[in-house]
């Protein structure tokens, strides 16, 4: 045991259990401003939901309001097939993300600006580009197409190289956590290769059809794969399954892991499903929607946005969250307001706040919640009286708890706090970006 430099904690971390199933609480837009299939989705922060269709608009919606604003209409001949947000905090670095990359059927892939605006048009296959997906440091971009191909480009769009050639059209793709590998699809197989050519690939048999979609969690370095066998898989980064579902009524034609890596969506014909890490299923929702195509998940995990073969965007936010820590428990009921139960004496409390809820946290006597702009610290059993400080970043990835201390990371890094109300929030004692 050595001596702790200034500002170094050991800490002992004990958060409350999960005792009951998660669900989705499904939603369509009020509006149907898509006129043609959906084909992609993403977010740029938790309150702009990007969406692309076969009717060429690029549409910006707020959930929270559901105002809807027309980006830009993509000329006739371009179909887009898949749209990607360069990472926010690619390099360490907390930057807004301006910029997202959109996979077209006319064989190029284009860099939009936030506004809207084509910067760039590349040529990238013989075919329709089938999947772009941006490098967690943003340093490279991954496309795949109908030509066979997996190509590497710089961020500002100029080839590297050609990674694989292949005689089948390759439908998904995904980067390892530290953007070295590159996860594809080549028929029922699956492949990680590394960027260095003198490394060799892994390659396996996934499944039993042609596989459509795959994810790399950057958390917990698990893959899922989604088929045409109805089937959907977790898999380790070696290519040793973990789990495989059961057969499905239709093909799985959307995989996604939250941004935790805690769980993960799964979309068919009408079908959404929320999943653990383990694959475990924890709910099932049955809407109207034709096929979901793809996924997208808020920054802080607690909702997604899926594409929909029916013309619509479907929105999906965890609700549902059972925590128990001894005699207390708490119940994420909707997106504001949470119950909490002292077992022992039968005291019920509920909370309400005027933001959605993202991360709640029980454990020694203690109840931490964050929404998009704020911290609330509770104690039992003052639950009148939280102390509240605003958040340096909108978007919190991680809340643990310890006896005197808790930890939250956003963005920005690291900030380990104390319980001690300090000028009407808990006490920040280290931080590290």
């Amino acid at each position: 045991p050595g001596r702790l430099a200034k500002n170094e904690f050991i800490v002992v971390v004990s958060n409350a259990s999960i005792s009951s199933k998660m669900k989705f609480k499904v939603t369509l837009a009020k509006k149907e401003n898509h006129t043609e299939l959906v084909s992609c989705v993403g977010w740029s922060g938790s309150d702009e939901l990007y969406s692309a269709a076969d009717d060429h608009l690029i549409l910006k919606r707020n959930p929270n309001s559901d105002e809807t604003t027309q980006i830009t209409k993509l000329p006739k001949e371009v179909f887009p097939t898949d749209l990607h947000w360069f990472p926010a905090n690619a390099g360490g670095k907390r930057l807004a993300s301006e910029l997202f990359v959109l996979a077209s059927t006319d064989g190029k892939f284009h860099l939009i600006s936030k506004s809207g605006r084509v910067e760039k048009s590349v040529e990238a296959h013989r075919g329709a580009v089938l999947m772009a997906r941006w490098s967690h440091d943003g340093t490279a971009l991954v496309t795949v197409g109908e030509d066979g191909q997996v190509k590497i480009w710089s961020r500002s769009g100029m080839l590297r190289h050609t990674l694989s050639q292949l005689e089948t059209p390759v439908y998904g793709v995904a980067w390892s956590p530290d953007s070295d590998h590159v996860l594809y699809t080549n028929d029922k197989q699956m492949v990680i290769k590394p960027l260095q050519p003198t490394m060799k690939p892994i390659i396996w048999k996934a499944h039993e059809n042609l596989i459509l979609k795959v994810d790399w969690s950057p958390v917990n370095n698990l893959l899922l794969s989604g088929s045409e066998d109805r089937k959907y898989k977790v898999w380790d980064s070696f290519g040793r399954q973990i789990y495989s579902s059961q057969p499905h009524d239709y093909p799985i034609t959307s995989v996604s892991w939250s941004s935790d890596g805690q769980l993960f969506a799964v979309g068919s014909f009408n079908t959404l499903r929320l999943c653990d890490k383990a694959g475990w299923s924890q709910s099932l929702e049955k809407v109207s929607t034709g096929s979901i195509l793809n996924i997208s998940w808020t920054s802080d995990g607690t909702q997604l946005a899926g594409a929909c073969g029916g013309g619509q965007v479907l929105l999906a936010q965890i609700v549902d969250r059972r925590l128990e820590w001894r005699n207390i428990e708490i119940l994420v009921q909707d997106d504001s307001q949470i119950s909490v139960c002292d077992l022992a004496s039968s005291f019920t409390e509920k909370l309400e706040f005027s933001q959605r809820v993202v991360k709640v946290c029980l454990g020694w006597g203690h109840v931490v919640v964050t929404t998009p702009a704020q911290c609330y610290v509770y104690t039992s059993p003052s639950w009148n009286t939280p102390a509240v400080f605003d958040l340096r970043d909108l978007s919190v990835s991680l809340l643990q708890l310890a006896e005197k201390h808790f930890l939250l990371v956003d963005n920005t890094g690291l900030q380990v706090y104390s319980y001690e109300v300090c000028g009407g929030g808990a006490d920040c004692l280290a931080e590290k970006g």
